[in-house]
């Protein structure tokens, strides 16, 4: 089995998460791919939108996909887990042969200082969505979209939102940040 691993914050899910699925669904000859919405990323210190409740999102927006997985590992751990905890959870629960690490462009400067970065890189194989035309020796996937969610915290651009999720997380801003 070949599986690939899309973390994230997801705070919000945007169109560009959607965008970057479908891109790793034909792009990649996988059998499953896992989305794992972190808890809290290791490289930042508040969320947005709940932990569950952006659990809850992604499963809504990717119910349909045969070939996708939402995982609660990291959002149940109720912590920031280091990625190589949760593709070891992987390796363990599904005996994959390949897994690949779908990161963006903009975390290859950090990326060396993941936690056991040298024993991830033997376990994955990393795949760079590549928004921005950075030059990598990793396989990158080129993908040109202009939506952020740290964007979206500042002002929510409601047609950055997939149709799917976009009235839920309306009422989720209105309710709860009065914006």
């Amino acid at each position: 089995m070949k599986i690939a691993i899309f973390g994230g914050s997801f705070d919000p899910p945007h169109i560009g998460h959607e965008q970057i699925v479908k891109l790793i669904l034909n792009s990649l000859e996988i059998d499953l791919l896992f989305i794992v919405p972190a808890f809290l990323s290791p490289f930042k210190s508040q969320y947005f939108l709940s932990p569950q409740t952006r659990l809850n999102l992604i499963e809504k927006l990717f119910e349909d996909e045969k070939r996708v997985i939402v995982s609660d590992y990291e959002v149940n751990a109720g912590e920031s887990v280091p990625t190589i905890k949760t593709v070891k959870y992987l390796y363990d629960k599904y005996k994959p042969q390949k897994v690949y690490l779908i990161i963006g462009d903009d975390h290859l400067s950090t990326l060396s200082k993941w936690n056991s970065f040298d024993e991830l890189s033997k376990l994955v194989e990393f795949i760079v969505i590549n928004r921005h035309d950075i030059q990598t020796d990793y396989k990158s996937l080129p993908l040109k979209i202009e939506v952020s969610s740290s964007k979206l915290r500042e002002h929510l651009d409601i047609d950055s939102i997939p149709q799917k999720i976009k009235n839920e997380v309306n009422e989720i801003w209105k309710k709860e940040y009065n914006k």
